[in-house]
């Protein structure tokens, strides 16, 4: 059953029980007092018949005359005048209950009705003597009045309901129209356009929070996907040049040349694009792992900042030359926004890499690291003096294996910044850059709080 029919079903449901218990209550109450006027009518009347009957007065003719011009005769209304010790069946037109006579003898006015016919009787002491004064009559009007009620109840009960259908059907069918858009965009999402993304809506609400979901989710696929298509991409080709090489050397070797300078010479080449290839299968399988889950690996909060001191200390024993400064004027006064959720491991990898490069492509100029939090956003600034990268090869420098063109008097596989923007990505961050050739480069690390 669709979302909307349950909804709509239960909206109904619910409806029925609220107006169903209020037409109770409403009934009840309704049915209890409808009848409260009457009685006291017929109580009205029992006193002025005792007044009357049983009183010895001069005024009871005056009395008698005012309630005959004045005081208008019931329908069916009829006065029982008798003591209290004789039958009671001799006097009335039909039996009544034992529980009316024990409240008269109470000193109470007594009550009693038989669908529309009602009663009402006392006790009066005259002489010595317990007379019983009993009227009863026909209420019609509030009968009719108590079924009228009882009609429109129950019209107002199964119109309410279908009322409560058709606005809980509209009701569910409006509220759903974002998750609508939500599932009408994520089927155009396709393994050959991965980079489209949700619309996220201002706001926290459940489907902002959705739209949100997918996207962290899309950009973990997308990482995932670039990742392996790199893999096989870049392996094939990088892994193909030392192995060339390898062979190449291997076979003048195995010439019979007796030549040991050069037989020494090619031992060595074999041996350097032995160690290169055994890297780039190293930065391959990094790479790859990059693309992980999030579940292979603990996730923890991290101090940003002792975790950069922990940087500085791991690149300077690569760079004993590097001068790396860590510039603390901008730190937040809450330590929690020095705080992320992370992979301690895999961010200190990332960022790792990038001063790295820093320290290397500056010729151990001074470098320097800026830590910044605001508006729950924590970023990291690797400023260098360095050699810069061209206005055209910024765009390519995050694709695996890609070297600036400026970069070929250094040692390097075009491995590194990948990696570092993979293991960003999977933390829900980005990074920025900004070069200038022959200058610098800055590049900024932005991680949510």
């Amino acid at each position: 059953m669709q979302i909307t029919k349950k909804i709509t079903l239960l909206f109904a449901i619910l409806s029925a029980v609220i107006i169903s218990l209020l037409s109770g209550f409403v009934w009840y109450f309704a049915n209890e007092f409808a009848f409260e006027d009457f009685y006291k009518r017929l109580e009205a009347r029992v006193n002025i018949s005792a007044q009357i009957k049983l009183y010895e007065d001069v005024n009871n003719m005056a009395y008698a005359k005012m309630r005959n011009q004045y005081l208008e005769r019931l329908p069916s209304e009829k006065a029982f005048i008798f003591e209290a010790s004789a039958p009671k069946s001799n006097h009335l037109d039909r039996e009544l209950p034992q529980s009316f006579y024990n409240r008269i003898k109470s000193g109470f006015m007594s009550r009693y009705r038989v669908d529309n016919h009602f009663y009402a009787g006392k006790s009066f002491k005259i002489n010595n003597k317990d007379y019983l004064v009993i009227i009863s009559a026909n209420d019609p009007v509030g009968f009719r009045e108590l079924k009228d009620l009882q009609r429109i109840l129950i019209i107002g009960f199964f119109l309410s309901v279908f009322l409560s259908f058709i606005v809980g059907w509209r009701f569910s069918n409006y509220m759903l129209i974002p998750l609508r858009k939500v599932i009408k965009s994520v089927k155009k999402i396709k393994a050959e356009n991965l980079h489209m993304r949700l619309d996220v809506k201002q706001g926290s609400d459940e489907m902002s929070q959705l739209a949100e979901t997918f996207n962290n989710m899309l950009n973990r696929l997308q990482t995932a996907f670039e990742t392996q298509n790199n893999f096989i991409s870049n392996a094939s080709h990088e892994l193909r040049t030392p192995l060339t090489i390898i062979s190449g050397e291997v076979e003048l070797a195995l010439k019979g040349t007796r030549d040991e300078i050069k037989t020494a010479a090619a031992l060595y080449k074999i041996k350097d694009e032995a160690e290169r290839l055994e890297h780039i299968l190293t930065s391959l399988l990094g790479l790859a792992q990059s693309g992980f889950n999030g579940k292979n690996q603990p996730w923890e909060d991290v101090r940003v900042d002792e975790l950069l001191w922990e940087i500085r200390a791991s690149v300077t024993q690569v760079h004993p030359e590097s001068k790396i400064e860590i510039d603390l004027n901008q730190l937040p006064d809450d330590e929690r926004g020095l705080t992320v959720r992370a992979n301690r491991n895999l961010l200190k990898l990332a960022i790792s890499n990038i001063v790295s490069n820093a320290c290397k492509y500056s010729n151990d100029k001074l470098v320097n690291i800026a830590i910044e939090s605001t508006n729950h956003l924590l970023s990291v600034a690797i400023t260098d003096q360095g050699i810069g990268i061209p206005q055209t090869d910024i765009q390519h420098i995050f694709e695996p294996f890609y070297r600036a063109s400026n970069t070929n008097d250094y040692k390097g596989y075009g491995v590194g910044l990948p990696l570092s923007l993979n293991i960003i990505r999977l933390h829900r961050g980005s990074i920025a850059i900004k070069s200038q050739e022959g200058i610098g480069t800055e590049i900024k690390v932005i991680l949510p709080v």
